[in-house]
C-alpha cells in the first residue's frame, strides 16, 4: 500500500467501544478518525477523504461508495454485512471484511439467560422478597409464577451453525432433547437425544423454539400466525438472532391470547424500536436491547479481529472477506 498512512474513519465507534477498550492498535496502522455515531445522511460528510471505512450498523450505500473515490476498504465491525452495497464495492474493487464468530459464546449465554429467567422468574421473585412478601408468608416458601424444569423438555433449534451447535451442547447438559432444522444437515452423530426434523415437526413438538438462523427472504417473518398456531400452548420462543425473523404483531397476539406461554427476545425488527411496539405490552415477554454480542470479552475479541482484518489488508492478503 506504499508509505502513505491511510485515513481510517470509524462511523459508529461507541457501540463497540463506549470507553472500556483501546483503539491504540488501530491508530498504529493509520490516521484514525473516530465518530461515536453517524446518521445515514452524514456518512459521505463524515467519510470524506477516507481510504478505509469501519462500520458496525451504519449502512454504506452505492451512493456513499460513489461519493468517496479514495475508498479502498470497508471493515464491518460485526458479523452481518447486509448493510453494505456489496455489488458496487466489488465493481470498485473495494475490499469488504467482517468479523465472524466473535460473539458465539455470549449469544449462547444470553439464549439460556432468557430461557432460565422464564423458567424461574428469578428477578420477579427477588423483587417480591424485597417487598416483604417472604417475610409475611405463612409458609417457609412461596412462588408467584409456575416453575419449570428443563430436563426432559424438547428444544427446537432453527439454524444449527456454530451458535446453534453450542446451544445444543448446553441443552444436552440440562438433559433436554434437541430437535433441529437447518438448511444444511451436518453430521451430528456424536449427539445423544438429537433429531433432525422438518420445520412443521419442530413447531409442533418443541417445548422451546430458539432461533439461530440468518435473516433472508426465505426466513423473514418465519415466526408468524401460522407457525405460532402450530406450537404448544406451553411453548416458549427465544430469539437472539435477528428481529425480522418474527412477525411482531402476530407474536404479541399469540402471547396475549395464551397461544404460547412466553417469549424471550434480544432483537426486534427495527432497532431502536418504536415507543409503542406491540411486544412491550404483550404478556410474558422478556425483551433485552440487542446485548447478546456486547459482553466485554466478546468486544475484546471483536476489536482484535477488526485490527487483524485491516492489518492483513495492508499486508496484501486480506482475510474474512465477504
Amino acid at each position: 500500500m506504499g508509505n502513505k498512512r491511510m485515513k481510517i474513519v470509524i462511523l459508529d465507534g461507541y457501540a463497540m467501544n463506549p470507553g472500556d477498550l483501546d483503539w491504540a492498535a488501530l491508530h498504529a496502522l493509520g490516521d484514525v478518525v473516530i465518530h461515536d455515531r453517524t446518521d445515514e445522511a452524514q456518512v459521505i460528510e463524515q467519510g470524506e477523504g477516507a481510504d478505509a471505512l469501519l462500520t458496525n450498523k451504519v449502512p454504506i450505500s452505492r451512493q456513499v461508495i460513489d461519493a468517496l473515490p479514495q475508498l479502498k476498504y470497508i471493515g464491518v465491525m460485526a458479523t452481518g454485512y447486509n448493510i453494505i452495497a456489496l455489488d458496487r464495492a466489488k465493481e470498485r474493487d473495494i475490499v469488504v471484511t467482517n468479523v465472524p464468530g466473535y460473539s458465539t459464546t455470549s449469544v449462547v449465554q444470553l439464549t439460556f439467560s432468557l430461557l432460565l429467567e422464564l423458567c424461574f422468574r428469578t428477578q420477579r421473585h427477588s423483587d417480591a422478597v424485597k417487598k416483604g412478601k417472604w417475610s409475611s408468608s405463612p409458609d417457609f416458601c412461596f412462588w408467584d409464577y409456575p416453575l419449570v424444569e428443563l430436563s426432559g423438555k424438547k428444544l427446537g433449534i432453527i439454524g444449527l451453525g456454530s451458535i446453534g451447535q453450542k446451544v445444543a451442547d448446553v441443552a444436552s447438559a440440562f438433559g433436554m432433547e434437541v430437535l433441529a432444522f437447518s438448511r444444511t444437515q451436518t453430521d451430528q452423530s456424536h449427539r445423544q437425544n438429537f433429531r433432525w426434523v422438518s420445520l412443521d415437526e419442530l413447531f409442533t413438538e418443541a417445548d422451546v423454539v430458539t432461533l439461530h438462523c440468518p435473516l433472508t427472504e426465505a426466513t423473514a417473518n418465519m415466526i408468524d400466525r401460522r407457525s405460532l398456531a402450530q406450537m404448544k400452548s406451553s411453548a416458549v420462543l427465544i430469539n437472539t438472532s435477528r428481529g425480522g425473523l418474527v412477525h411482531a404483531q402476530d407474536l404479541a397476539d399469540a402471547l396475549n391470547a395464551g397461544k404460547i406461554r412466553a417469549a424471550g427476545l434480544d432483537v426486534l425488527e427495527k432497532e431502536p424500536p418504536v415507543a409503542d411496539h406491540p411486544l412491550f405490552t404483550a404478556k410474558n415477554c422478556l425483551i433485552t436491547p440487542h446485548i447478546a454480542w456486547a459482553t466485554h470479552e466478546s468486544r475484546v475479541r471483536l476489536m482484535a479481529t477488526v485490527v487483524d482484518n485491516f492489518k492483513a489488508f495492508l499486508e496484501g492478503h486480506p482475510v474474512n472477506l465477504v
